[in-house]
């Protein structure tokens, strides 16, 4: 069992930047895959980035230049800081992971382990 443990959403104006964190805790492996996805009402959940334990990393082309997912290890966290947002960035932000093995997927199916969701609101 996993547990995933998210922070640091808010609202924020247009061109403004925001970090979100992610801490995990339970049965963790040092080999693993976690990712960041958002989702607003009545549309599918979408994979923003993605990082496994080996340090690559993955995004979607909306947020590429903008976004950039990292990882403390020594704490157990997940990062997300996001800059340059814009209003079309407004969405539930939400934390997974997988553990004992090593790709950084954004398809939401990949992932058996999802923090609650921090609201991000940006506002023109």
């Amino acid at each position: 069992q996993v547990q995933l443990v998210e922070s640091g959403g808010g609202s924020v104006q247009s061109g403004g930047s925001l970090r979100l964190s992610c801490a995990a805790s339970g049965n963790t492996y040092n080999t693993y895959s976690m990712g960041w996805f958002r989702q607003v009402p009545g549309k599918e959940r979408e994979g923003v980035a993605a990082i496994d334990s080996t340090g690559s990393t993955r995004y979607a082309d909306s947020v590429k230049g903008r976004f950039t997912i990292s990882q403390d290890n020594a704490k157990s966290t997940l990062y997300l800081q996001m800059n340059s947002l814009k209003p079309e960035d407004t969405a539930m932000y939400y934390c997974a992971a997988r553990m004992g093995v090593a790709l950084p997927v954004r398809q939401r199916e990949w992932y058996n382990y999802w923090g609650q969701g921090t609201q991000v609101t940006v506002s023109s």
